[in-house]
């Protein structure tokens, strides 16, 4: 059994050891009060291959680091392992502790926020090496790549380091002119990844400034994908928080600047557009907008932003995620909606393939779940959201924890709300910890 044999090469080998580290877990988790295994029940997990209780498996995940499937999954002897740690979540097998305060972050944070917009006041611009040039392309390509796949956690500081390093390149009167517009790109590039992150910790008012300070900086690199893109994060930022028609309004505008380009950016206005449209009801808006987005799809050419990749290129997987989410918000769930959907999860199912990203996983799971419930598939929808569940803390980031909890409340409102497997759903939703979004406890 593979979780016998991850006990044992982490040290642990004796009941007393395990609760040890399964306390500690919970603890991470925010549950110092968690149910904990009796020796016996230990002892059958280790040497009986006995599956654990649903109570059991978030802080057995966040123990050990591992999904609850390939924890009991057997193995022949004298054979290693080869699963991808945290399955469904990220490839680099980082735990819930990674160090960083949640509200250390946040304070952290706010004082970028008061460096940005001191920045927007700026100074003298002049000159500086290309050989800084090139070692800050090096790092804004670096935070780009593992912003969608690693925990916010192991790369918060990067990112705040190299947006300041930045902004002090533009306020320090050592910028040629030439060099201007590069520096400004950087700057946008950077200020959208904090503001993601702070959208991502459930900070919107901070969110939404550093965002207003990545569209200053589009400006002035007269950049109009990135200009964009900044309205399309202010309505991702109002449509995690319940404010749809805001989120239309930015997405429109945004869809409005990215009309006459060829990359995906107009792609991704559009399904953000379709996305607010569901949840205000308006069917019609939601299927023009999204054929409009599915024609326009046969005729992009990638442009400077889909080359940079991550967050900011729209992915046809994800294209197909955000229709499904859309049809899901409206209530939908036959057959055709729910093949959609398996094939949006199945989209993000290889965790080395370049556009995965663990909350587009997580986001494209809830979402099967919602259709399974509407077709009143309750067992279906605990297969597709449980993954979800069984994410480490330092995963759950805000759009997570939102997604899952629309699902629960589509099973409490569900023609198979009675049914045993929706009261097993409902409560396994509810024992998600959802008041620690993105990162650790400190």
């Amino acid at each position: 059994m593979f979780f016998r044999y991850t006990c044992e090469v982490s040290g642990i080998r004796h009941p007393d050891d395990f609760l040890r580290k399964y306390r500690e877990a919970a603890e991470r988790l925010g549950l110092p009060n968690a149910d904990e295994p009796a020796p016996k029940t230990i002892e059958a997990w280790l040497y009986e291959g006995r599956k654990p209780q649903r109570a059991f498996r978030p802080v057995l995940v966040e123990m050990l680091g591992y999904s609850i499937d390939d924890l009991w999954t057997e193995m022949p002897e004298d054979t290693k392992p080869h699963f991808v740690p945290l399955t469904g979540a990220s490839p680099t097998a980082l735990h819930a502790d990674v160090g960083v305060d949640l509200n250390e972050m946040k304070r952290t944070g706010a004082m970028a926020v008061r460096r940005a917009k001191e920045f927007l006041l700026g100074v003298d611009r002049e000159r500086v090496g290309d050989d800084t040039l090139g070692l800050l392309d090096d790092e804004v390509q670096r935070l780009v790549a593992v912003y969608p796949r690693e925990p916010l956690a192991t790369i918060w500081d990067d990112l705040l380091e190299t947006q300041e390093q930045v902004f002090r390149l533009l306020e320090g009167g050592r910028v040629r002119p030439l060099q201007l517009r590069d520096l400004n790109v950087k700057g946008a590039v950077l200020s959208f990844l904090v503001a993601k992150g702070f959208h991502d910790m459930e900070v919107p008012h901070q969110a939404m400034t550093m965002t207003r300070v990545a569209a200053a900086c589009a400006r002035d690199a007269e950049h109009p994908g990135l200009i964009a893109l900044s309205d399309g994060l202010k309505s991702l930022i109002a449509y995690w928080a319940d404010r749809p028609a805001d989120a239309y309004h930015y997405a429109s505008k945004g869809a409005e600047t990215a009309a006459d380009l060829r990359g995906t950016v107009g792609l991704w206005l559009l399904g953000l557009q379709a996305r607010a449209a569901a949840v205000l009801g308006d069917e019609e808006t939601v299927r023009i907008v999204n054929q409009r987005a599915a024609g326009r799809r046969e005729h992009v050419v990638h442009d400077d932003l889909d080359e940079l990749g991550g967050l900011f290129t729209y992915a046809p997987e994800k294209q197909l995620y955000y229709s499904v989410e859309a049809e899901a918000l409206l209530g939908h769930g036959d057959a055709q909606l729910a093949a959609q959907a398996e094939r949006a999860v199945m989209g993000f199912s290889d965790p080395g393939a370049p556009n995965w990203a663990f909350s587009d996983l997580a986001g494209a799971q809830c979402d099967l779940a919602l259709v399974r419930l509407f077709s009143g598939d309750a067992e279906g929808a605990a297969d597709a959201i449980r993954p979800v569940l069984d994410l480490p803390a330092s995963h759950r980031n805000n759009g997570i924890i939102v997604s899952a909890m629309r699902v629960r409340q589509a099973v409490m409102s569900s023609p198979v709300r009675s049914a045993v497997a929706a009261k097993d759903l409902r409560a396994e939703i509810e024992a998600f910890p959802a008041g620690r979004p993105a990162l650790p406890r400190g």
